[in-house]
């Protein structure tokens, strides 16, 4: 079938596929994802195929109520209520202790489940008329770029799924921030579509992070990950690399800083908006791919708040070519 406007009918044609065991590509807020009925682990491994993702890195189930939430977590973290009540539904994952229901394929053994609650209004309904939470990873193949238009789907994935959900292009433009809540802790996983900072706020301290590459409990935490097919290095760590010949990409946050002979020059935000520069990130990144160009120079970017993922996703893809 392809891509599919996502209206309600092919909306429930995609429950019905999702219900029979197969997989469907679907629109978020934060990214587009690869979903399968998370109550079927033949199901999910077929996500992990499809994408090719290693099964010792768990995906994040999207539920649409808090009825299906506690159907399968608990929390008893004092702040757990009012984080939820602040970001829901919104880019926020809570790794919290799952229940019995979940299978172990989906939070790769790990005692704990990755959850949280979009705010599209096609996964909501999604997720609805299925009846049952969706495990869903982004769209794409391991490692590469996560996709915010059902074409970066369909280039990717095109001939491993039989449906994508259009929707358009995904309004947040980075995946959720992803933190975990122990009986009396939250520690930042993966920062995300939700600044840190507002987490903070809720919690009244700050966020230790915490890193668990080797034996993660929740997707993002690897260190190369997020790359484009074209080399992309940090522009201050070029040094007296030989760039003669070489027909470059730019990637900048608010304006050209370099005098290089840029082939195609991309900037994330003139306005310093950081919301237009998360949209605008992949998206760019995909259009370098189909350029003619040898490699991509991107700025570095130290800011707080949602600049914060921007700068994790390009640190991560940035890691893949590094020697």
């Amino acid at each position: 079938m392809g891509i599919l406007r996502a209206t309600s009918e092919n909306i429930l044609k995609a429950a019905e596929s999702l219900r029979s065991g197969n997989i469907v590509a679907f629109p978020t807020e934060t990214v587009y994802g690869l979903g399968a009925d998370a109550f079927n682990p033949q199901a999910v491994a077929k996500v992990f195929a499809i994408k090719e993702r290693p099964e010792f890195n768990p995906l994040i189930l999207h539920i649409n109520s808090i009825e299906q939430l506690k159907l399968v977590a608990d929390c008893i973290n004092p702040f757990f209520e009012k984080i939820i009540n602040s970001f829901w539904p919104g880019p926020l994952t809570v790794v919290i202790p799952k229940k019995k229901i979940v299978p172990d394929i989906v939070t790769a053994g790990h005692q704990t489940v990755a959850v949280r609650m979009p705010s599209n209004r096609v996964a909501l309904e999604l997720i609805q008329k299925l009846g049952n939470p969706i495990a869903a990873p982004s769209a794409n193949i391991f490692g590469r770029l996560s996709p915010t238009t059902a074409g970066h789907v369909e280039d990717q994935l095109g001939n491993r799924i039989e449906i994508i959900l259009d929707d358009g292009p995904s309004e947040v433009g980075v995946e959720s921030t992803i933190i975990e809540l122990t009986d009396e802790k939250v520690f930042l996983l993966r920062h995300g579509g939700i600044p840190v900072e507002e987490v903070e706020a809720i919690v009244g301290e700050k966020i230790e992070q915490k890193i668990s590459e080797e034996n993660p409990n929740a997707p993002g935490q690897l260190k190369t990950h997020y790359s484009p097919s074209k080399p992309m290095m940090f522009i201050d760590e070029l040094g007296e690399k030989d760039l003669s010949g070489k027909k470059l990409g730019g990637l900048f946050k608010t304006g050209i800083t370099t005098d290089y002979n840029f082939t195609s020059a991309k900037i994330l935000s003139k306005n310093s908006d950081p919301h237009e520069a998360a949209a605008n990130l992949f998206i760019f990144l995909h259009e370098f791919e189909h350029e003619d160009i040898d490699m991509i120079l991107c700025e570095r970017i130290d800011d707080s708040g949602l600049w914060q993922a921007i700068m994790d996703r390009l640190e991560k893809g940035v890691s893949n070519f590094r020697t």
